[in-house]
């Protein structure tokens, strides 16, 4: 337990040290943004989308991220987190699949700054999170990892040694990587496999031995966890099962075991793959790609998950082929990537949980393989 708190103590300060809150970056913040990855194989760029204070969004500019994409038509890199706001918003981490590089962007608004581009230590990276000066990359090609970076003041990232760690199978189609909320496990879902690993970060750094935790139900997808420390997973459920997706919820335990709380609620709906968690952890929503739906749930204090007001909240346009989720920082809206019709569509969360229906901003590509949306 003591040296859990010295872990904690220690990322707790990192991130006051590493990501300053001076004003200039709340006047920053104030502005809103959403920002989404284009993927592509050429030259993979980040759109920025402008964001009024009614949640309306305006085309604003695209930022090089220095590397390729993967190319692709839909949802080609098959993961939640390819593009990751740092957690007081000041950077932006995108993946470059196809170079095999990480790229890392000051936010100043809706604009951005190219600060950094290193190798993932692995084949194409597919998704990246950071707690503290840890940033870990999941790779998906060759022999399936995670690889952990350090992150200085300046933006800079730098390989930690010996941070490789394999996933419980070579090409084990790794979706999602998440780390808890006190920064002391980093999970990693497994979608071929269907199994959450769990590692234990070490004082260095680096990663304890893998504790892999098949899953009760089919489909595992992405892992989020909400502030109380509740794993949230999303699954797509059975092949051929019809509207069969579910979401589960699970404690931790400090062996890396999950324990089941919530297991297999149903989405009513199909393809749910993404999910996110409101800032205050009273609400998750699931993006249901097959569908063109957004369902929600409740979180309770001990985990408990129950459907809002009917489940299925929000209604996207027919062949929106909705892919990854964002909330703004302040829990207001909500926004999905909807890649069939190249757009972003647009909802306002009420008190309740519900969703108010607030039309889309388009102007993108459709079906161009883009992946990963942000949003502040």
């Amino acid at each position: 337990m003591l040296r859990t708190r010295w872990i904690f103590l220690m990322a707790t300060i990192a991130v006051g040290v590493i990501f300053p809150t001076s004003s200039q970056a709340q006047l920053d913040k104030t502005a809103g943004a959403v920002f989404v990855m284009t993927n592509a194989a050429a030259h993979n760029e980040i759109v920025s989308l402008k964001r009024g204070p009614d949640g309306s969004l305006q085309m604003s500019k695209t930022f090089l991220t220095g590397g390729r994409g993967s190319g692709g038509v839909t949802d080609p890199l098959g993961s939640q987190g390819s593009l990751t706001l740092s957690q007081d918003h000041s950077l932006l981490f995108a993946v470059n699949a196809g170079s095999g590089d990480i790229s890392v962007f000051r936010v100043h608004g809706a604009n951005l700054t190219l600060l950094d581009k290193v190798p993932c230590g692995g084949a194409a990276p597919v998704a990246l999170a950071q707690y503290g000066t840890l940033v870990y990359v999941l790779n998906e090609g060759a022999s399936s990892n995670v690889k952990g970076f350090s992150i200085n003041e300046d933006g800079k990232l730098k390989p930690i040694p010996n941070s490789v760690a394999y996933l419980s199978a070579p090409n084990s189609g790794p979706g999602s990587l998440s780390f808890t909320p006190d920064g002391t496990f980093l999970l990693v879902t497994e979608k071929l496999t269907n199994s959450i690993d769990a590692f234990h970060v070490q004082l260095d750094g680096t990663l304890a031995p893998i504790v892999v935790n098949p899953s009760p139900d089919p489909g595992v997808f992405a892992i989020t966890f909400a502030p109380n420390g509740t794993a949230l997973v999303a699954e797509t459920g059975p092949v051929g099962g019809t509207n069969a997706s579910t979401i589960s919820s699970y404690a931790l335990g400090a062996n890396g075991k999950l324990t089941p709380i919530s297991l297999g609620i149903p989405t009513l709906a199909a393809a749910t793959c993404w999910n996110v968690v409101t800032p205050n952890g009273k609400f998750v929503y699931t993006s249901n790609a097959a569908s063109a739906t957004v369902s929600g749930f409740s979180i309770s204090t001990t985990g408990a998950l129950t459907p809002i007001d009917g489940t299925v909240l929000g209604i996207n346009p027919s062949g929106s082929t909705n892919l990854d989720i964002a909330v703004t920082a302040d829990g207001k809206f909500l926004y999905t990537l909807d890649s069939g019709t190249g757009s972003v569509s647009i909802f306002g969360i009420n008190d309740d949980g519900t969703l108010a229906n607030l039309g889309e901003a388009g102007g993108l590509s459709a079906a161009a393989g883009f992946n990963g949306i942000a949003a502040n």
